[in-house]
């Protein structure tokens, strides 16, 4: 009896976790389905005018516009080689000073305050320094890049070294760990939940200081474009470069994230209520 009970449990648990995931992914559809439909009814209501804001099938259609005539790949692939090369530098800057301020009192004495007056600072009033600095070439662009990475991965980082229970790190004094090594072992593994949240937030800054850098003499680039088209008065193509810059950050988000579900399969965390 109980031997044929057994397969159809298994049938039901397994038919259950196909119906999860589609359920899943019909809630997190919803909103942009739902802005999108609001955002066809607005624009045939006439609540705003096409040069305002034009309807989704403008906007696809200006981007057929653009593949057909080769600007679009181009420009995007500038905008994701800018946004790698400055996220990749602001946080391995930011996990280096932060092991240095979470490891150390001298260390958070002498950087911490500096840190947290230039971390007030708005991202286009970097822009003109960086141009007396570097010119504008690629420099000054990865450079902005790298600051709004910077900021938000060192101070998650650091709150993420600071709640580290003390026993754990005594057990690594009792192993003779120390500096570096104690760093690599035990701080930088304990902190990694809170390190994964400020990469997040620092690639999302990653992409919203883009635009700002792209400012600096850009002939290619999403904020090239997006500044051009409002030259122009091309409002199809604004909210291309818009919709665009959305996708691609959703997009480089989810990869992190997998990542991020790869490294910390260890922990036992609530995720929420099914």
């Amino acid at each position: 009896m109980k031997q044929s009970v057994l397969p159809a449990l298994r049938v039901r648990a397994l038919s259950a976790r196909a119906v999860v995931p589609s359920a899943r992914a019909l809630r997190r559809l919803t909103i942009p389905i739902g802005l999108l439909l609001v955002w066809q009814l607005v624009t045939l209501l006439g609540i705003f005018e096409r040069s305002q804001l034009p309807g989704p099938l403008d906007v696809l259609a200006a981007g057929w516009e653009l593949i057909s005539t080769d600007r679009l790949a181009g420009n995007v692939l500038v905008s994701i080689a800018r946004v790698l090369a400055g996220f990749a530098v602001g946080s391995a800057l930011a996990i280096a000073v932060g092991l240095a301020v979470g490891l150390s009192r001298p260390a958070e004495d002498l950087l911490a305050p500096t840190l947290q007056a230039l971390r007030t600072i708005p991202s286009l009033a970097w822009v003109p320094l960086l141009i007396l600095w570097m010119g504008v070439d690629e420099g000054p662009k990865v450079t902005l890049v790298a600051i709004g990475a910077f900021f938000p991965v060192y101070t998650n980082l650091v709150a993420g070294i600071r709640q580290i229970d003390r026993k754990l790190v005594e057990v690594g004094y009792a192993y003779g760990l120390r500096g570096l090594a104690l760093a690599r072992q035990v701080m930088l593994p304990a902190a990694l939940p809170a390190l994964f949240t400020g990469l997040r937030i620092g690639l999302a800054q990653s992409w919203l200081f883009l635009v700002a850098a792209e400012l600096i003499a850009a002939s290619r680039g999403l904020g090239f474009m997006l500044i051009d088209a409002q030259n122009t008065g091309r409002a199809d193509i604004i909210v291309l470069s818009i919709v665009l810059l959305a996708l691609l950050g959703k997009a480089t988000d989810s990869l992190l994230l997998v990542f991020e579900h790869r490294l910390l399969r260890w922990t036992d965390t609530f995720r929420g209520q099914p």
